[in-house]
């Protein structure tokens, strides 16, 4: 197959029929990829979560970009024309949040807060708003509204998924992508390279911040939660 992408930990490649197929790698990155490492299996977990939350969306009418899941470590997609927005939606203060506001660590945002980043590494993935979106041509307002909207709908579907199995979600990102006729789906991943999971008992962080925080035990608990968000 094609390569058309590879970025830090995944590659995508054309699978022709309007498809492309998505491997996730065993990478793991922090730090705009100045901290790296290599943790076996963490890509077969990351595609199976990813998979497996693409469909939960689906079911609830929210369309994405995801065909098929093929072990260990693949997933069928639409090809689409991916739009160089990150949508992060924030329900609880984490992360850079805390350091950019007087947010305090684990306070709770109602209503949740949804930002918007500039997919680039030359820039380093800037925050944005609306104006510089809409000036620099990445989207039209209507596109901007419309992933707005849908990033909010998965808010709602994926906290009440995760609460009934006693999790957290802190926060997400997610990307968009344009498909041939015109019409704007979700697209990537969902995983917890990409969220922010807390154990809603223990607190424990079950994502990536294991990984740049030093907090040992990375795939311990990227095991825990694919076997939650896989059960029942």
């Amino acid at each position: 197959m094609k390569l058309i992408y590879e970025g830090k930990v995944k590659a995508v490649y054309d699978a022709g029929g309007g498809k492309a197929v998505i491997v996730f790698r065993d990478d793991i990155t922090a730090g705009d990829g100045a901290k790296r490492e290599t943790m076996k299996g963490k890509g077969a977990i990351n595609a199976e979560i990813s998979a497996r939350l693409m469909e939960v969306l689906e079911e609830e009418g929210i369309e994405t970009h995801f065909i098929e899941y093929r072990r260990p470590d693949r997933m069928v997609v639409r090809k689409v024309e991916i739009i160089p927005l990150e949508v992060i939606v924030r329900n609880v203060a984490a992360g850079s949040l805390v350091r950019r506001y007087p947010f305090r660590e684990g306070q709770r945002l109602d209503p949740p807060v949804v930002e918007f980043g500039y997919k680039s590494d030359e820039y380093h993935d800037p925050m944005l708003n609306d104006d510089i979106a809409l000036a620099l041509g990445l989207c039209t307002r209507e596109e901007l509204e419309h992933m707005r909207a849908t990033a909010l709908r998965i808010n709602d579907v994926l906290k009440g998924f995760f609460s009934e199995r006693g999790i957290i979600l802190v926060d997400f990102k997610v990307e968009f992508g344009r498909a041939d006729d015109g019409r704007v789906i979700l697209a990537d991943e969902i995983s917890p390279d990409t969220c922010r999971f807390w154990d809603a008992e223990t607190g424990d962080v079950m994502d990536k911040d294991r990984f740049r925080r030093d907090m040992g035990d990375v795939m311990g608990f990227y095991r825990a939660l694919r076997e939650r968000v896989l059960a029942g």
